[in-house]
């Protein structure tokens, strides 16, 4: 007795594995964060194409924005040709990465939260402390130091080198 295998039409098997590729493309991160990056530079050169490229002086309040989108165009379609054309073998992801990465943007979120009720400085030495102690498991006599440190040189350069002031909180700084 001999055994015939039934394979299906092969226009079948290649179109399900077209489709395959097609949704592993769709889910991988770098594809759909250059997708949303090329979408924001889309905005972006939109909104300031209707502001003055040239003024009299030079430049004029478009020209960095339009040119800062094309960039961001042009690097986030880059990145998503050559995600499609290497196509990785599927992964399984790293939760504990993953983990590390989304905390790190809800310590983003919630320096951003922070800000307008305790400033700049203090929100920014908060967000600097999590980080390096949290995300990065470092001491927190080392996160202290840098924290304060970069708290600091953010005010000698801004308020008071350049004179531009930085958000405050109910502490007056």
């Amino acid at each position: 007795m001999s055994r015939v295998a039934v394979l299906p039409p092969l226009g079948r098997a290649a179109r399900l594995g077209k489709e395959r590729v097609i949704k592993d493309i769709l889910r991988n991160g770098d594809v759909l964060s250059a997708a949303m990056l090329a979408a924001l530079g889309v905005y972006i050169v939109t909104e300031a194409r209707d502001w003055g490229y040239l003024g009299d002086d030079g430049p004029g309040p478009a020209f960095f924005p339009i040119w800062y989108g094309i960039v961001l165009i042009v690097l986030s379609s880059a990145l998503i040709a050559m995600t499609i054309a290497k196509q990785p073998k599927a992964e399984t992801p790293d939760w504990q990465r993953v983990g590390r990465a989304l905390v790190t943007w809800a310590a983003f979120a919630g320096s951003a939260v922070l800000m307008a009720w305790l400033g700049f400085l203090i929100s920014f030495a908060i967000l600097t402390f999590f980080m390096i102690a949290v995300v990065f498991r470092q001491s927190p006599v080392k996160a202290v130091v840098v924290a304060v440190c970069a708290a600091a040189g953010f005010y000698v350069v801004f308020p008071f080198a350049l004179s531009v002031s930085l958000p405050t909180g109910v502490f007056g700084f």
